[in-house]
């Protein structure tokens, strides 16, 4: 699970532990995280947690919401990213047992547990394993023939505001997650109902009216 660290002139005001699916940060004392400054709007921004997953919504604020110094509308955070309110700075941070991708050791036959999935999850049959380099090849429209290398941890498709889906590394492989929009995406034609799924190389993906294909070296 990951924190914020809310503080003023460098001085820490407050931490809150992310838990929940939905956590909004604004002036109105109904918010989850209440910043009491006229510099903050009453309803200012949300954070929303997509498996082990969580973004950052500015929700049309008078002054904005930043992240290391850039003006965001919608953002998938990083360890250590600062959120800039006001005055206000936000520290997101990793606590030790979710950063996966540095303290996760993984045993011949080990099965992870946790991650926002099932604890089988890892020990699925022909799940890819994240150790193979994979792309993701578009099919369909403008950018069809386009290859992207899944090099990050987080990877985002789709179109902002219409439909956004997230491709994950994970130490058991990779992971396709519907993010927003109000149809799901697809994945071999079937629509993606659980939080996630496990990618395989030759899956399809559609959402937002493209086709993708997800492929992986030596599978």
């Amino acid at each position: 699970m990951g924190k914020l660290v809310v503080s003023l002139d460098g001085v820490v005001i407050k931490e809150v532990q992310i838990t929940k699916d939905k956590t909004t940060l604004g002036r109105r004392p109904y918010n989850d995280i209440v910043i009491d400054n006229l510099a903050v709007s009453g309803e200012h921004a949300v954070l929303q947690m997509v498996g082990a997953d969580v973004f950052i919504e500015d929700l049309n604020s008078t002054n904005g919401t930043y992240i290391n110094g850039k003006a965001i509308k919608k953002q998938l955070l990083s360890n250590n990213d600062v959120v800039e309110v006001g005055k206000y700075k936000i520290k997101y941070l990793l606590e030790d047992g979710s950063d996966y991708e540095k303290t996760m050791i993984l045993k011949p036959g080990a099965t992870p547990s946790g991650f926002g999935m099932p604890s089988s999850f890892g020990a699925l049959p022909g799940a890819a394993s994240a150790a193979m380099p994979a792309t993701i090849k578009v099919l369909t429209g403008a950018a069809a023939g386009r290859e992207v290398s899944l090099t990050k941890v987080v990877t985002t498709v789709g179109k902002p505001g219409v439909q956004v889906a997230s491709i994950t590394k994970r130490p058991s492989g990779y992971v396709f997650a519907h993010v927003e929009g109000a149809a799901r995406p697809t994945v071999n034609g079937a629509p993606l109902t659980a939080e996630s799924v496990a990618l395989r190389s030759g899956d399809v993906i559609e959402l937002a009216g493209t086709q993708m294909q997800f492929i992986q070296a030596g599978a």
